[in-house]
């Protein structure tokens, strides 16, 4: 019996472990993208082991802003799909 958009049952085990497997991909490019950045523009001292007062609390901002900013783009993201799909639903219906 096919299920949503054609597929059979194994076909759409398929689809969802690749889907999952791609997320997986993209969270950690993120992660590792962050992680590069923030190092980059907060850890200049590598006479001690651990991270200064300083380095410590510019890598706090970093991640905060930066998820900050993920978040806001997640929500404008959503925003700009239900208008898309609100004017292909008015335009569909012509």
């Amino acid at each position: 019996m096919a299920g949503v958009g054609g597929l059979n049952a194994a076909e759409q085990r398929e689809l969802q472990g690749r889907m999952e497997q791609k997320q997986m991909k993209d969270f950690m490019n993120m992660y590792s993208n962050l992680v590069q950045r923030c190092f980059n523009d907060c850890v200049n001292d590598f006479t001690t082991k651990s991270l200064l007062g300083k380095e410590e609390s510019c890598v706090m901002r970093c991640v905060d802003k930066f998820l900050k900013s993920s978040e806001r783009l997640g929500e404008r993201f959503q925003e700009q799909n239900a208008q898309m799909a609100q004017q292909g639903g008015m335009n569909a219906g012509r």
